[in-house]
């Protein structure tokens, strides 16, 4: 038999299959384990007149970890028919299982998602260990997939359409008691001996288990699209999706199709339809771009790829956040929930109790959610002790710097602070455009100093920019990253320059809304135009959010440190709207009521009426393709000029950094894959005719050139 699947049977007749795929962590659908399932499988069928039942648990850690990743990215169009053939293959196998005609229990050991929750699907019992790390559920959506192994067809007869739709189209993982509640695990166990027991048990009280759906006269819970309550349901389902997709991600719209086409039919041809429907997303652009940044580079920078290495792993005990504004309350909050001391100083402690109370309402949240007791609610907050002296930083081990984007400032906060803190403590700055080695000569010792730039609202954005100084050290750079990780956050790692990666690239996205507004371009195009193309919100509002004034305070800020370095200030059409708007309109953004949109108390936002007077003009309407593409490539364009200069050493940092930092669309893959995918050929032709049509900043880098010359990629 094989190594993959091994096949015990005991004494009482019931088989117990333990799927342990050699030479893996975890147990995955390649094609060894599809031989193993087959020949498996066909065992079963010849010996069943003596098999009482058969139990299906896992030799890894996990349960199953479903598709093989490394297989499915590399499925091109002209393989499409044969891997439909293959696919067909695997659900046969699992359709096998469960009309073998004899109890099948899943006795899920840890972690069952993607297709490990499909196989648990295919079994009459599911019981799953009482324990934290048991996540279960069906994330294909968000690599760009669907749930190919019977997971669409399975959910939609176990549930119903409205009550699956949250677990395909939006990837819902769940825990296995809030499967029990679902009705989706129908027993837990304490540990593995219990798992099995009771696995023995349901077999011994359960000979002639057949799946709900095989029942004769069995209705989809809820009905079926043609009920009244459904159909009516489904009448907006399409509309409310595309409002969220915008059309850039084909995987929750083919996973509605599949739903509801599979839910029309019998199991056999729903399972067909779900087949066709993956084979086309499997061999599609987005799911490429998706599966190659969102797993294997974001595993590449997890696993600590920008890391120096020669460093032991540093366990950072106490932190001491300078400023309790809304950037310090965050970093204060995300510390202490990875269970670290906090000190947070501010010009007073009413000050600094005020950004600790930005922690106490986040928490009260999540204690009325029921997800956090009163107990601990308190023992959280007791980490964070909030001053208004440096004297309080004795101890810490790190001090992180958030007060206003003033270099004076932060040079007299940092200096006192690295005073009081140990004599090793990392200081580092959370500027999201300063340039670090300048900030770094306010300290004694610039080798420890580092930028840590958070993102905004701290609490939910996934990434932390590290940004290395000219004399920050290995050492410091490797401590700071294991911090970031210890405050489960994502790390990339750039190099020292003006706006680092991020701010550089999120600054020509606004600057370049901005300058079509100036043009005469119309607002709601541009900012429609944004969102279509994948950005989550659109170059002015975006721009009302960070404010107008901290805009041009930047600006300001950076033309008096190039004119000290004896350099001139690059020019942009933008600085015009932005000065229209300050001093003409005063309308300086969300925070002072208005901007480029209306604020209405209570009310949705929207675009300021003036703009249409003030701005537009009827003769100066561009294509809307080249409203996206300008707000798209200028992003991709300034990202290789980091590439060229040094500033981004991974494209990795550059994908994921441009995504979880920007919100540069997420159906690309990312800035540098979105030239990748767009042929860098077809890209350099394209920014060409931009730099032509709207301006010499949209030229393609000598850099970009020369990989297109020589056919290479990112």
């Amino acid at each position: 038999m094989t190594d993959a699947i091994r096949y015990e049977k005991g004494q009482d007749g019931i088989v117990v299959l333990t799927i342990d795929m050699p030479g893996q962590s975890a147990n995955t659908m390649n094609a060894a384990y599809v031989a193993a399932m087959g020949q498996t499988v066909a065992r079963l069928e010849a010996e069943k007149n003596d098999i009482a039942g058969v139990i299906l648990t896992s030799g890894k850690k996990t349960f199953f970890a479903g598709g093989d990743l490394n297989d499915l990215i590399k499925v091109t169009k002209d393989q499409a028919a044969e891997f439909y053939r293959h696919v067909l293959e695997l659900k046969a196998q699992l359709r096998s299982l469960e009309t073998l005609g004899k109890p099948v229990v899943a006795a899920i050991n840890g972690a069952a998602l993607g297709g490990g929750w499909e196989i648990c699907l295919a079994c009459h019992q599911r019981i799953a260990l009482d324990d934290k790390s048991v996540q279960l559920g069906l994330p294909e959506v968000t690599l760009g997939l669907l749930p190919g192994g019977g997971g669409v067809v399975r959910m939609v007869r176990l549930l119903g359409i409205e009550k699956a739709l949250p677990y395909l189209a939006e990837g819902k993982k769940f825990s296995a008691q809030e499967g029990l509640k679902a009705g989706l695990i129908h027993q837990l166990a304490g540990d593995r001996e219990d798992l099995l027991a009771k696995a023995r048990a349901w077999i011994a009280a359960n000979p002639k288990a057949v799946q709900p759906w095989d029942e004769k006269g069995y209705r989809i819970p809820g009905g079926t699209p043609s009920s009244p309550n459904v159909a009516q349901m489904l009448a907006i389902a399409p509309s409310v999706l595309r409002d969220k997709t915008k059309g850039c991600f084909p995987a929750p719209e083919k996973i509605l199709c599949a739903a509801v086409e599979g839910a029309q039919v019998d199991f056999d041809t729903a399972q067909i339809i779900e087949a066709r429907y993956f084979t086309e997303l499997v061999t599609g652009q987005v799911a490429k771009n998706m599966i190659g940044t969102f797993w294997f580079q974001l595993n590449e920078i997890n696993a600590g790829k920008s890391r120096p290495q020669g460093y032991p792993q540093h366990v950072t005990r106490k932190v001491g956040v300078l400023g309790a504004g809304m950037m310090g309350a965050g970093i204060a909050y995300v510390t202490a929930a990875a269970g670290i001391e906090v000190v947070l100083k501010d010009v007073s402690v009413e000050a600094a109790e005020k950004g600790k109370a930005h922690s106490a309402s986040l928490l009260d949240k999540r204690v009325a959610r029921g997800r956090m007791t009163a107990e601990q609610r308190e023992a959280f907050l007791a980490r964070i002790r909030t001053t208004d002296t440096e004297a309080d930083f004795e101890g810490c081990d790190l001090v992180i710097e958030a007060v206003f984007e003033d270099r004076e400032l932060k040079g007299r906060v940092t200096a006192a602070a690295e005073a009081a803190a140990l004599a090793d403590a990392l200081i580092a700055s959370n500027t999201s455009t300063l340039p670090i080695t300048g900030l770094a000569r306010a300290v004694q010792k610039p080798e420890r100093f580092i930028g840590l730039h958070f993102f905004s609202p701290v609490d939910k954005m996934p990434l932390v920019e590290i940004i290395r100084g000219e004399r920050t050290s290995d050492e410091t750079l490797a401590r700071a990253f294991d911090y970031v990780l210890q405050i489960k956050k994502t790390p990339i790692v750039v190099n020292d320059s003006r706006g680092f990666f991020t701010s550089r690239v999120f600054g020509t996205y606004t600057n370049e809304g901005l300058a079509m507004l100036g043009e005469g371009v119309s607002a709601a195009l541009i900012e429609n135009e944004a969102r279509k193309a994948g950005m989550p919100v659109g170059p002015l509002a975006v721009s009302d959010e960070v404010s107008l004034s901290l805009m041009s305070h930047i600006r300001e800020q950076t033309r008096k440190d190039l004119t000290a370095e004896g350099k001139e200030m690059p020019q942009h059409p933008a600085y015009a709207v932005i000065d229209l708007m300050l001093e003409e309109f005063k309308r300086p953004g969300k925070a002072a009521g208005g901007g480029f949109y209306e604020y209405p108390q209570g009310g949705k936002k929207y675009l300021w009426p003036e703009l249409k007077a003030r701005f537009e003009k009827p003769d100066r309407q561009i294509p809307a393709s080249d409203v996206r593409d300008r707000l798209l490539f200028i992003q991709a364009i300034e990202t290789v000029r980091c590439v060229e200069e040094g500033v981004l050493q991974s494209t990795a940092d550059a994908n994921i950094g441009s995504i979880f930092g920007i919100g540069f669309a997420a159906w690309t893959g990312g800035a540098l894959q979105f030239i990748n995918q767009y042929g860098l050929k077809d890209f350099v032709a394209r920014a060409q005719y931009l730099a032509e049509q709207y301006g010499e900043r949209f030229e393609p880098p000598a850099l970009l050139l020369e990989k297109a010359a020589r056919g290479e990629n990112f």
